[in-house]
Order: structure tokens, then sequence, then C-alpha cells
């Protein structure tokens, strides 16, 4: 009888994995659907009735089955089914919000179907009803994951870069990763190779994360781990990056990827200005009273100035002036000096604390967007001081400025505010290289999300700031480094 192979059983593993997975999250759906049903049955569907007098008999069903879809949608959209993967207050927050948005739109939705409010008291108690659901639930079901499946079990090879920061991103997530072995790619590849397989078969290690080092190195290690089944997990250089966004062509009897020499086609530029002026347009009448009573408690609080106009940079480095309600004290650069925002700025008056916590502090950038200078969706627009800065240490910075800047960006809902740049530019570039117009419309619906959790509106660490400075110095000596080497 042949023995099954510890591939095999990894495989057979997966398969239970997004099984179960998939299982958990439709119960949870299931639930609140259920919950909704209930209250359709007893409560809603005679507002409704009354109203439309040829309702037919399997209409119940189609509205059931109608909010079971929206509930669907946004619970994939914003990470509610994310099951394993997201920290559990994490999965909580993504469930409930997309739970709250699935109820406002099918509040409207039966209200127009009404001709009026539609039993607002049942629907909040409903809602309710749902939250402790998903709490409860999730809380639940994330034990049960947790039991079946144990975080995954990491062998780090790492470059000449500190590995320092991106196994302390992996220890905050030991719920799902455990790095048990760690190699510096110095050892050479063939013992490299040599530990990775012993520690494979003798299940010491079930993936291997290839970090930052050079692209010889890390693609035979790449190649090996591809030819003998193990998962990678790799580090992106900025060429990845750029590359995935590559168009594949079949011209002739070999694969050949084109990078364009612009990012956006022309009918993309359209349709993306046209939807800039619509939403920018809207979101101005809806936003209005808030920025009314924004400027007043600015004004009111110290006597200065509503409005912060500061010189940043939007496509090809073209300079305009970004309009802000003002959160810091009017001194706070008095010297001259562009200083990025820091964790606990005790510049930041607490007006401005509110306002940057709830973002309505970038609300008069709408009046930027309509002046064409920003785009709803882009790479945040930086200071020519800071780009400079920036460009000594990573020349490449410079790509983010094939677009557009924008009111907010992939860096945003994908980053924190503390997410390192040489991060923050991979995934800017994501969104330059795969722009659709699907992407524009997903990330302004994560927007809202991110709006509402907390890990985004961070202030950036003075380590974070140092760290440029340490960059250049770092790539000096890894370049000395890996002429050493090679020499020996």
């Amino acid at each position: 009888m042949k023995a099954v192979t510890n591939e095999e059983k990894l495989k057979k593993l997966e398969t239970y994995k997004r099984l179960i997975n998939l299982m958990l999250v439709m119960l949870c759906l299931t639930l609140e659907v259920a919950d909704f049903a209930y209250h359709w049955l007893v409560h809603f569907q005679y507002s409704v009735v009354e109203q439309l007098q040829d309702f037919w008999r399997m209409g119940h069903w189609a509205e059931i089955g109608f909010y079971a879809i929206v509930l669907l949608f946004l619970s994939n959209m914003y990470g509610g089914m994310r099951l394993g993967y997201l920290k559990n207050v994490e999965i909580i927050f993504s469930q409930v919000f997309s739970t709250v948005l699935a109820n406002i739109i099918i509040y409207f939705e039966l209200s127009i179907m009404a001709h009026q409010a539609f039993v607002p008291k049942v629907f909040i108690m409903m809602m309710t009803e749902q939250t402790i659901i998903v709490i409860i639930y999730i809380n639940i079901a994330n034990r049960i994951y947790k039991s079946i499946f144990p975080p995954r079990k990491l062998f780090f090879v790492h470059g000449y870069r500190p590995m320092e920061d991106i196994c302390n991103k992996f220890d905050s997530r030991r719920d799902k990763y455990v790095i048990t072995k760690t190699v510096h790619i110095r050892e050479g590849y063939k013992r490299i190779c040599r530990m990775i397989a012993e520690s494979y078969e003798n299940e010491e290690c079930n993936a291997v994360v290839i970090g930052d080092m050079s692209v010889e190195d890390r693609n035979l290690l790449l190649k090996f781990c591809y030819g003998k089944g193990i998962r990678v997990y790799l580090l992106p250089k900025i060429t990845d990056v750029i590359l995935m966004g590559a168009e594949e062509l079949h011209i002739f009897d070999t694969p050949i990827l084109l990078t364009r020499e612009y990012s956006l086609t022309m009918e993309q530029r359209f349709i993306k200005r046209m939807i800039d002026v619509v939403c920018a347009m809207v979101f101005l009448v809806i936003a209005s009273p808030f920025m009314l009573v924004t400027a007043i408690a600015i004004k009111l609080y110290d006597g200065g100035p509503v409005l912060y106009k500061q010189v940043r940079c939007t496509v090809n480095r073209r300079k305009f002036k970004i309009m802000k309600f003002r959160s810091m004290r009017t001194d706070a650069e008095k010297d001259g000096v562009a200083r990025l925002a820091q964790k606990n700025d005790n510049r930041i008056t607490p007006i401005g604390k509110f306002i940057r916590k709830c973002r309505i502090d970038e609300l008069p950038q709408l009046f930027n967007i309509l002046r064409g200078d920003m785009s709803f969706i882009g790479p945040r627009p930086e200071r020519p001081e800071i780009i400079d800065q920036y460009m000594e240490v990573m020349p490449e910075f410079a790509y983010r400025m094939k677009v557009k800047a924008g009111l907010a960006g992939f860096a945003q809902v994908y980053g924190k505010y503390n997410t390192s740049p040489y991060d923050k530019l991979k995934l800017d570039l994501t969104y330059i290289e795969n722009y659709s117009l699907w992407m524009d419309i997903k990330l302004m619906l994560l927007t809202l999300k991110v709006l509402f959790w907390p890990d985004s509106a961070e202030g950036v660490e003075t380590e974070q700031i140092t760290a440029l400075r340490e960059e250049k110095e770092w790539q000096r000596q890894q370049k000395k480094m890996e002429l050493s080497d090679r020499e020996d």
C-alpha cells in the first residue's frame, strides 16, 4: 500500500480547511438571514403588502433572498467571511459593519415600497439582535477553527535586511503563523534547500517565507519550493509589483509580458474624472452641515484660520495646494520645516484629534477633487520636501506619481497610517498596475470601513522617520556584504 506523503496530507488539510471555513461562515450568515426572515414574516411584510395589492406569494422568498445576497456581497467585500485569516476583533467588526450596511440598504428599499419610513424601531431591534448573534457566534467559530487548525509553521529565509520588522508582523498573528526556524541566505543555496526539505518531511514546518534578498538567490529558492510542492510566502520587490499588472501577449510562440509606459487609458481617465465630479458634488451636499459645524468649532477654539493649505504633489509631480480643516496649532511648523504627524503629537489640538479620528479634516479636499488636482481614489499626495527625502532612499517613489493623487487609496485601505514608506509604495503600485473601474468602486466602499477602524488613524512613529535615514546606510552595507560573499 502506497504511503501518504507529507505533501498529500497538507493538500487534504487545505481542502478541509476551506470546507470548514465556508461552513462556519455560511452558518453565521444563515443565522442573520433567519433573524431578518422572522421579522419580515412577523412585522415587515404587512407594511409593504398594504401598499402593494398585487404582491405575489413568492415575493416573501424573493425579499429574503435579496437580503441574503446583499449581506453575502458586503460580508465578502469587507472581510466578514475571512474566518481564520483576520483577527477575531477584525472579523466581528467587519461582519457587524456589513450587517449594518445591508440593513440600511434594505431599510431604504422597504421604505420606498411602503411609501413611508419603514418601522424603524423594529429595524433597530433586529440590528441589535444580529449584532449579538455575530459577536457570540464569531467568538465560538474562531475557537472551533483554531482548535482544528493550529498556526502554520514557517521556515524563514532572510537576507541582509534586518528581519526584526517582518518577524514582529508574523508574531502579531501567532494565532495563524509561527516562525519555527530562521536562516540567513549566506548559509548557501544547497544547505538551505536541504534544511527546508528535512524540516518539511519531519513536519517541523509546512511553509517557507522568502525575505528580502537578491533576485538570483530568491529565484533559486522559489523554484526549489515550487518543485517540491512547498507553500511559499514571498515578500515582493518593486519589480514584482510592477509585473503583477503586466499584460500577457501571445503573438509569438513564447509568452511575453507587456508593461505599458502609461498607467490609465484615455477612456479610463475620462470615466474616472466623471465619477470624481459627480461623487464630489453629492458628498459636498451631504457633508456641508458637518463642515459648517467643524469650521465654527475650530474658529471658536483659538481664533485661528479654519482651513490649512499646504503644497502637495499630484500626477507628474505637479504641485497644488491641498485644503484641510486645521487640526494643529497655528505655530505647528513655525520654523518652516516639514514634519510628519507622529503618534501622540502635542501639536494637535483637542478639536484636531477628533476631526482627524473621524477624517472630517479631509472633507475640504472635495474642492480639490472638483478642481481636478486630486481624484477620489489614488496614492495620497505628499509634500515636495518629504518626497525628496523618500527619493534619496527609494528612487522608485517617483513611480506612484504616474497617476493623479487621491483622497483615499490602496495603501490607506490595506495599510495603516504608520505603514513603512517602502510598503506603502508597493501598495500604491499594486493599485496603479492593476487599475480598473471596479477596483475604484471597491476601494470607495472599503474606505467606509477604514473610517471607523482605529488602527488606520494612528500617527507616524518616531522610529518610522528615523528608519528612512537608516535605510540608505543599510543599502550601502548590503552591497558591501554581497560583494564580500561573492568574493569568498
